[in-house]
């Protein structure tokens, strides 16, 4: 990375947080063959979201990608008795954690979604030293998750057994996290990620360029985000190649609407929502309520080019 671009990424991800309250190593993964489900259960058909609010559990898993990135995971999944469900990897904001953002994840959750969200060596709150430049490594970890979590659709006896739709794959993060996510989709393309959200990301530290297969992208920005500049996050938008929206939050500031409570916060669950719904269960009834959601109370507006 050039010296000019790495002096960037620290004032960028010098507060890209938002503020609210180990099994054998193994190397991350060369490439990304798009998996297939297993038949131990079928998925839930296409075309249609599931209608059902779902109760959620969480549980962690412990994985570590080398001495030096230990890597915890927070999984939020729906409490039901069959069908498979779509995968999101969530990337959480610098000095953030998954808790953070557990409002959201659990809504995702509720929904008929898998949420694995993995807490970064050296970016998340409480780490023994925070590294703003080491999201740069952070989509070789996220791809790895995602990996490691799969392999859970397959372990005899654990909760999650026949319980993942293993080809409907998608990627998230917020901030640093959002960043992170732009990376799976460019310079560390993960080619078995279909639909991605960033919210409140850019595209420093990783550069633009996005590559591999298309997959359907949704921004969520603040215009008042004083961290992360709206500009540069339209720059990457405007970068993407393949079908995309932006939300606009006119009063949103970096990380308020992510907070459950918040004016925004239902605003921008339901819009990421019905883009997951569209996206991943390909419901067509989700992607026309988008427009709508984003027009909620008044408070975001959508440029929809998702085709």
């Amino acid at each position: 990375m050039r010296a000019s671009v790495a002096a960037a990424s620290v004032l960028l991800l010098a507060g890209c947080s938002i503020s609210v309250p180990r099994p054998a190593t193994t190397a991350a993964p060369s490439s990304s063959p798009k998996a297939t489900a297993s038949a131990a259960a079928p998925a839930i058909p296409r075309g249609r979201a599931p209608a059902e609010t779902f109760d959620v559990d969480t549980r962690q898993l412990r994985l570590s990608r080398g001495a030096d990135r230990p890597l915890p995971v927070t999984i939020w999944y729906p409490d039901a008795d069959a069908g498979r469900f779509p995968v999101i990897l969530f990337s959480h904001g610098l000095t953030g954690s998954p808790d953070d953002y557990a409002g959201l994840l659990e809504h995702w959750a509720s929904a008929g979604f898998v949420v694995a969200a993995p807490t970064y060596p050296h970016t998340s709150r409480g780490a023994e030293r925070i590294e703003p430049l080491d999201v740069i490594n952070q989509p070789a970890d996220a791809t790895y998750v995602l990996t490691e979590v799969l392999k859970l659709d397959r372990r005899a006896g654990d909760t999650l057994r026949g319980r993942l739709a293993t080809d409907r794959l998608a990627a998230a993060g917020h901030s640093a996290g959002g960043i992170t996510t732009i990376g799976l989709f460019s310079v560390a393309r993960d080619e078995r990620l279909d639909a991605g959200v960033v919210l409140a990301g850019s595209a420093l530290g990783v550069g633009l360029g996005f590559v591999g297969p298309p997959a359907p992208l949704l921004f969520v920005h603040g215009q008042r985000d004083s961290v992360v500049s709206y500009a540069s996050g339209k720059a990457a938008y405007d970068s993407v190649p393949w079908p995309k929206a932006f939300l606009t939050l006119p009063n949103g500031d970096h990380g308020e609407s992510l907070r459950r409570g918040s004016q925004a916060f239902d605003m921008v669950a339901e819009s990421t929502l019905d883009f997951w719904r569209w996206s991943l269960y390909g419901d067509p009834d989700a992607k026309r309520r988008l427009p709508k959601d984003a027009q909620s109370a008044g408070l975001g507006r959508l440029d929809d080019n998702l085709g």
